[in-house]
């Protein structure tokens, strides 16, 4: 077995990844940008190194300064996680021709499937067909009016290099292209690297399933059932569960094959997900994620394998030790992610902070994968996903009244969270009744009486109190026991103050929420309505839209694209006339 494993990653799945490791008596090492010196992750390794910089393209992103540490902890093995390289066949080969073990596929079926494009020929080859769309990169606008001319709108354009709805876009009509195009081009950048493209027909009503397939390299190929994602806002999954609900037994066991036979049929080794979207007792093949799910807990939930230990294991050249006949589903699991966002009204605007108060729920059939502890901070920089409640049931609607239990006793403080939409959906008869799709949150789900968390505020307490701090020596971390004055005594803003609109309705547009401002849209001199995009932010990865609140004029503007904002700060001065 590998005698250390180098985790390139941060947050709840580092962590999932270190705690596997040890079970398996593998030593762990951490990586860490600046912001993330005491990270959970850093504390639980066995080592932990500094790579600096605060973005992750200066850390987690920086390929050089991630194989210096590999070769200055001597590690045999490096385990991606999600996002960053866990899709990257450069980052995979770069490590395997060091001799170093690159604990997902081989670089040849990350590069095929790296690229939706060569993704849909690979599936089209073992007869497994898509959504009709492109096979080629987007290089214009006038490519996707062309198509939208065959196929009709609404248009998805999206990354071709990435996953998890970064970088994709929904257009409906020719005058949204061109922003879409640029606004997909700079997340896919931001978030994988690359800011190629391609298009699909968008369906309306799909409901999002995927099928967990595991391979080893002993030939042996099989999946372990479905998870349905459908419950997701801006393409990102809010709630999966396992397995997919309402769907005839023939068309999932269709799904499973289907997924075996595209992972067949790009030489694929270890663990991954091939998915789906269904409309009307129809399938049809989306994409392959060549590495562990963040919804990876809900199929470990009904089917009992530690899907990370089996990556580990196979990693090492070892043979799967079940076959497809030994696959059983038992019972139901629902997984929650929970963000750091304020879904008020639905808008679901990143609340990046400290998390002033945390605790998790528990109970029989609960588990809690997470990222963050209390007092942690949660940056503008990356994802602001905190952790992932999951919940078994001996049936769906066990499950569902359990995760709502659970969800109800979580205690958090500091930031918005997106708890009190995913109370709200878990409870919804659509959702009960299995009548929601990808599009059913934004478009259907009633979030104008939800808020997330309000914030807590400090104590005054002057004590004398012991915390830990990290001391680095040549970049390993290490921990040392300081007693320090407890000072806090700040009072935080008001939930109220960092709502969701970017203005009070007086034509001072402020930012909701800390961030870089990549786009501004708008003049001096401009006549403006409310509700027109005004410039666009970006805050943990991905952009959201600042809008006008009143009609008038553009009187003032105070930032330039490039400039880091923080929330409240007032970007853009609209004169009325009244």
């Amino acid at each position: 077995m590998f005698k250390k494993v180098l985790i390139a990653n941060r947050g709840e799945i580092a962590v999932r990844v270190i705690r596997a490791c040890r079970e398996l008596g593998i030593q762990s090492v951490a990586v860490y940008s600046e912001l993330d010196r005491n990270a959970l992750h850093t504390r639980l390794a066995d080592e932990a190194y500094a790579l600096g910089g605060q973005t992750a393209s200066e850390s987690y992103l920086n390929t050089e300064k991630i194989i210096d540490v590999i070769e200055r902890s001597r590690a045999d093995a490096v385990h991606p996680g999600y996002g960053f390289f866990s899709e990257n066949a450069e980052f995979a080969e770069s490590i395997t021709e060091r001799g170093v073990t690159f604990i997902g596929p081989p670089v040849e079926a990350i590069a095929v499937m790296g690229d939706k494009i060569s993704a849909r020929h690979a599936a089209e080859k073992v007869g497994v067909n898509g959504v009709p769309g492109t096979t080629d990169f987007i290089t214009n606008s006038k490519e996707v009016e062309s198509f939208a001319a065959d196929h009709g709108y609404p248009v998805a354009i999206k990354a071709a290099y990435g996953g998890g709805g970064r970088g994709m876009k929904v257009v409906n009509n020719e005058d949204e292209i061109q922003a879409a195009i640029d606004s997909a081009q700079r997340e896919a950048l931001a978030y994988f690297g690359k800011d190629e493209l391609y298009m699909e027909r968008y369906l309306t009503k799909p409901r999002h399933i995927e099928v967990q397939v595991i391979c080893d390299s002993h030939g042996n190929a099989l999946h372990l059932g479905t998870r349905d994602c459908s419950a997701q806002r801006r393409h990102q999954k809010l709630i999966e569960e396992a397995p997919a609900p309402l769907i005839p037994q023939d068309v999932l066991n269709a799904m499973g094959q289907a997924a075996v036979d595209v992972a067949k049929g790009c030489g694929y080794i270890n663990a991954g997900t091939v998915e789906f979207l269904y409309e009307d007792g129809s399938f049809y093949y989306l994409e392959m994620n060549t590495r562990l799910q963040v919804e990876h807990p809900v199929t470990e939930m009904v089917t009992g394998i530690d899907l990370v230990e089996q990556q580990i294991r196979i990693a090492f050249g070892e043979e799967l030790p079940f076959k497809q006949n030994d696959i059983e589903i038992n019972g139901h699991a629902i997984e929650v992610r929970i963000n750091a966002e304020d879904p008020a009204g639905g808008q679901f605007l990143p609340s990046p902070g400290k998390l002033l108060s945390f605790k998790a729920s528990a109970g029989f059939g609960t588990r809690w994968d997470g990222g963050y502890e209390e007092g942690d901070e949660i940056s503008q920089f990356y994802d602001n996903l905190i952790g992932k409640l999951v919940c078994w049931g001996k049936d769906r609607e066990t499950a569902i009244l359990r995760t709502i239990r659970a969800l109800e006793e979580f205690e958090v403080s500091g930031l918005h969270t997106t708890i009190p939409a995913d109370i709200a959906i878990l409870s919804h008869q659509d959702f009960r009744a299995v009548e929601h799709s990808t599009k059913w949150v934004e478009d259907s789900l009633d979030l104008t009486e939800i808020t997330g968390a309000a914030f807590a505020t400090h104590g005054t307490d002057t004590s004398t109190e012991i915390r830990t701090a990290d001391i680095e020596v040549n970049g390993k971390r290490f921990d040392v026991s300081i007693s320090v004055p407890n000072i806090s005594g700040q009072t935080r803003r008001s939930a109220s103050s960092l709502g969701a609109s970017a203005g009070g309705g007086d034509g001072r547009i402020s930012v909701p929420m800390q961030g870089t401002i990549v786009k501004i849209q708008t003049s001096i001199g401009d006549i403006v309505e409310a509700g027109d995009i005004l410039v666009v932010l970006e805050a943990m990865k991905m952009e959201n839209n600042i809008t006008s609140d009143v009609n008038g004029t553009v009187a003032e503007i105070s930032v330039s694209e490039g400039d880091a904002v923080g929330a409240g700060d007032v970007i853009i001065v609209i004169e009325t006339g009244d």
